[in-house]
């Protein structure tokens, strides 16, 4: 009975917390301009590399401190000299990525690794800034950026749902059991299915033409396999640690970056590839900010 009452408490306690955060998101996203967008999502930046600190084995409060005032000193020049940097770092995130993609599959054994890895800081700097620069780079196209965010957030959502249930009804063969033991090939299956049905949905909805509108197809299929990378990776750095969770800051859900280790993998190839499906032209990233 106890057992019962805890559970019951828990899925209460995320069922909220999901509610609103997702609120507060989609609300910033849909209503906020780009610039005020930006400082929105900088205070999530900088949350999410407090947590990314405790994954690389730093915990002294003074070189945390010092690392946040370094994300938010990227992430000013950043918007400070986007023309010149955006594609450059987009590029380089998604290069990274692709190699982890193929690094991962290769990992047979996570041993625990209780000293610190500071070369993990210069990962985060990478990954959380482009993750930043991505979402934003997409939000101030014209006219439906804001759409296209919620779109990528739907397709991410859609796509990890679908995992999760059809890897419950189907899945037999484990995806990367040293990594993520509850995650099988059924459930990607899944996920690059949801993933499709909803790129299908954006291509109507922008009434692309048929050509824009299978690139648009496959590009949601390659976010979403992107996608498991990113929560893959993120699996690995946990288990080095032996963490559950990034941190407590959500109740129900663990931290931050619990929450968007999908996003932090998807998110520069959803933009890279969203300027080839719908406008045909590469990198056009901005526009008037």
């Amino acid at each position: 009975m106890a057992d019962n009452a805890m559970a019951k408490s828990t899925l209460h306690r995320r069922i909220w917390t999901a509610l609103w955060l997702a609120a507060l998101v989609l609300g910033a996203v849909w209503l906020l301009p780009t610039a005020a967008l930006a400082l929105f999502l900088g205070a999530f930046v900088l949350i999410a590399a407090w947590e990314w600190c405790g994954l690389a084995g730093i915990n002294a409060p003074l070189v945390r401190g010092g690392y946040l005032l370094l994300m938010a000193a990227v992430l000013l020049g950043l918007w400070r000299y986007a023309a010149q940097l955006w594609p450059l770092l987009l590029v380089m995130s998604l290069l990274w990525w692709l190699l982890q993609s193929w690094r991962l599959w290769r990992i047979q054994a996570i041993p625990i690794n209780p000293t610190p890895q500071p070369h993990l800081l210069l990962v985060g700097l990478l990954i959380l800034s482009a993750t930043w620069t991505a979402v934003l780079s997409v939000h101030q196209l014209t006219p439906h950026g804001p759409g296209l965010v919620l779109a990528l957030l739907l397709l991410i959502a859609t796509a990890d749902s679908a995992a999760y249930f059809s890897g419950r009804r189907w899945g037999r063969t484990k995806l990367a059991p040293h990594l993520s033991p509850g995650k099988t090939w059924a459930g990607v299956y899944g996920a690059l299915t949801g993933a499709a049905l909803v790129s299908a949905s954006i291509a109507f909805w922008l009434d692309l033409s048929p050509l824009h509108s299978v690139a648009m197809l496959v590009l949601g299929v390659l976010v979403a396999m992107l996608s498991i990378v990113g929560d893959l990776y993120e699996s690995l750095l946990k288990r080095r640690r032996h963490l559950k969770d990034s941190s407590q800051l959500l109740p129900g859900h663990g931290g931050l970056l619990d929450r968007i280790d999908s996003l932090t993998a998807a998110a520069p190839l959803y933009a890279l590839g969203l300027t080839w499906a719908v406008t045909g032209f590469p990198l056009e990233l901005l526009t008037d900010r």
